[in-house]
């Protein structure tokens, strides 16, 4: 299956409606996009990502949504509500965990989370660590984010590869196309280098 792009994309449809109708034209690229509405689900349901997830998934993209997790720091109640307002609201496949710990002390706690985040009907959780966790961790997860930077450093490591590890690449220029099986690579710079698109394909007609 022809899937190998995760699109982390933080900006509003309302306000780049031509940018997620360009992730619909793409949809057989798609490992999968990640909503998030307000860092995470917010408090109430946003009617354009709403919209924008019900067009995704009619294409048959997986959506994922954004919870932050911070570093296990958060408790498990709210990373479960921010997972489950997700589900009822836009109709996730899963979950997209950020700021995952690498570390084994937080084994125990993913663990919790993992059992119910697919217990709530998650069929897919990925875990962003952004750098190469403990092995554990692998059994908890769909896919694991196992390095997440700007392309400066990223071309200068030698990292594991493996089907279920994700490399997800900022300030990289055109042509550039992460060793991964998943991945994802975008321009972005600075403080938010999600709320930019990656090197799409050409659209199948």
């Amino acid at each position: 299956m022809n899937r190998f792009l995760l699109v982390p994309f933080y900006e509003h449809p309302a306000d780049r409606p031509e940018a997620w109708s360009a992730l619909v034209d793409v949809a057989p690229s798609l490992y999968g996009v990640v909503v998030n509405p307000a860092s995470g689900a917010g408090e109430a349901p946003d009617a354009a990502f709403a919209e924008a997830a019900d067009r995704l998934r009619a294409a048959g993209v997986r959506i994922l949504g954004y919870v932050d997790t911070a570093y296990g720091r958060r408790p498990q109640a709210e990373v479960l509500t921010d997972l489950v307002r997700h589900r009822d609201w836009y109709g996730t496949d899963g979950a997209f965990l950020d700021q995952v710990s690498t570390a084994p002390a937080a084994l125990a706690h993913y663990r919790r989370v993992a059992v119910a985040a697919r217990s709530a009907g998650a069929a897919t959780l990925v875990f962003n660590h952004g750098a190469h966790p403990d092995p554990g961790y692998e059994e908890f997860a769909d896919l694991l984010v196992t390095f997440e930077g700007p392309w400066d450093t990223y071309r200068t490591l030698d990292l594991p590869v493996a089907p279920h590890y994700c490399h997800l690449v900022y300030a990289a220029p055109p042509g550039v196309r992460p060793v991964t099986p998943v991945h994802c690579a975008v321009p972005g710079t600075g403080a938010h280098p999600w709320g930019t698109l990656p090197y799409l394909p050409e659209p199948a007609r």
